[in-house]
């Protein structure tokens, strides 16, 4: 029986991770590369593109490299230990603007982007795969899913709600305050990853194959199951992914910046964290709402329709800041969808790790976790290539400045650019609930 503290210790791990790190990169970054950095459109879609080529390769691979490591901190803890230091100073020099001119930017943002995702990937694929070696019992798998949900949304609305409030105490330019910010929160996400490495246990050993080899890499393509739940993943990605990358151009461009009410700064990160916060309490109550409807696809079903309902709600809103509570109301709706199968969804590549493992019997828990991440990373990044293509589509222009090396932004269709951030925000998303839905029905494993 796992104690409350190795808990809190996994969930340690994703609070530094998904509410750190990822939380930041999925809501701020598209935002980020082409009004503050000086990106174009174009070079921040093909940046994030090219990274997830990337991903389809070093993500598997890390996942069978840390099947096979050996130590004496067991088998994917060490990555956790060792990554927590490289994954915090990367982050703290993603977030850095570099006075160069527009080929030292493009070069320097594709470099320390490309290595962001490979130290990602060297903690968090070992990370998800602890869930497959901490403990065999169901229950507790989706007690410790849940924790880790719970940590990392309870951390994002604590990076999202104090964004703002802190650009304001550094001052100086946005340049500026990104990179202080990002040097901040880089030590918190290095802490957090180290103490799960360090709190977490391996009770389980891996049935390990004795030497590498391609053969689990051709398995998972005859894994019916992990095929359906790596679409599923990638699905609830773009679903998120869509709604974070576009929440700063919705502040921006459709309610014409910032919303003060009540001496509350409403910004694009404070907008999402009323998300942030639903989705923590609702990520708590879902192993009991799965237990209530009987397994995890029907949860996981029911919560998919909850974000199509009232993501296509969001749509009929009138952009008008006169409308602030009702968009808060529909985005805590959402999220409630969000909370409940956001832990279903690691919990359920554990079984598919224990099919994997029954029917070929050789453990290939990494390999099948380094999907889940490769699907967050793929979903989440070319939802953001996809926003930048699109508004760029819609007669957004951005760039740098040659002469100044400033940014410059330059709208050619003002009503065409608020409409295609409006859809989205909330058809696009909507569209991709459905898609879910269908995935849903069709994944095997019903338990």
């Amino acid at each position: 029986m796992a104690s409350l503290k190795e808990k809190i210790g996994y969930a340690l791990g994703d609070a530094a991770a998904g509410g750190i790190t990822w939380k930041i990169m999925s809501i701020a970054f598209p935002l980020f590369f082409t009004n503050v950095f000086g990106l174009t459109v174009a070079d921040t879609a093909t940046l994030m593109l090219i990274a997830r080529m990337f991903d389809v390769v070093t993500d598997p691979l890390m996942g069978s490299l840390a099947d096979r490591t050996q130590s004496r901190w067991g088998t994917y803890r060490p990555w956790l230990i060792f990554g927590a230091i490289p994954l915090g100073l990367i982050f703290a020099l993603l977030l850095y603007t570099p006075e160069f001119g527009p080929v030292g930017k493009r070069i320097y943002a594709y470099t320390m982007y490309l290595l962001m995702m490979v130290v990602y990937t060297a903690v968090n694929v070992p990370y998800g795969s602890l869930l497959g070696v901490m403990t065999s019992d169901d229950n507790e798998k989706n007690q410790f899913s849940s924790f880790r949900m719970v940590g990392a949304y309870a951390m994002g609305f604590v990076t999202l709600l104090s964004f703002p409030y802190l650009q304001k105490m550094v001052g100086g330019t946005e340049a500026h305050q990104y990179a202080v910010l990002g040097a901040g929160f880089g030590v918190i996400a290095a802490a957090g990853t180290l103490a799960c490495g360090l709190l977490t246990k391996e009770r389980l050993k891996p049935v390990r194959a004795e030497k590498f080899s391609f053969k689990p890499f051709a398995d998972l393509f005859k894994n019916k199951p992990w095929i359906y739940l790596t679409l599923i993943g990638i699905c609830t990605n773009f679903f998120n992914g869509f709604r974070y990358a576009v929440a700063g151009y919705l502040m921006e461009y459709c309610l014409h910046g910032d919303v003060t009410v009540s001496g509350l700064i409403i910004n694009y990160t404070v907008f999402m964290t009323f998300g942030e916060v639903t989705c923590m309490i609702f990520g708590g109550v879902s192993p009991k709402f799965t237990q209530w409807v009987g397994s995890k696809a029907k949860a996981f079903t029911w919560a998919a329709i909850i974000c199509f309902v009232f993501s296509v709600a969001f749509f009929f809103v009138p952009m008008d800041p006169a409308y602030i509570w009702v968009m808060v109301a529909l985005v805590i709706l959402t999220s409630i969808g969000i909370g409940l199968y956001s832990p279903l969804l690691w919990s359920m590549y554990a079984d598919v790790a224990d099919w994997a493992t029954e029917k070929n019997g050789v453990s290939s828990t990494g390999l099948i976790f380094s999907s889940g991440t490769m699907a967050q990373k793929f979903g989440t990044a070319i939802s953001g290539s996809l926003v930048a293509l699109f508004l760029g589509m819609s007669g957004f222009i951005s760039g740098t400045d040659e002469t100044t090396g400033q940014t410059v932004i330059t709208i050619t269709n003002e009503e065409s650019v608020r409409q295609m951030i409006w859809s989205l925000f909330s058809l696009f998303p909507a569209v991709i609930a459905l898609i879910i839905v269908f995935l849903i029905y069709k994944y095997p494993i019903k338990k």
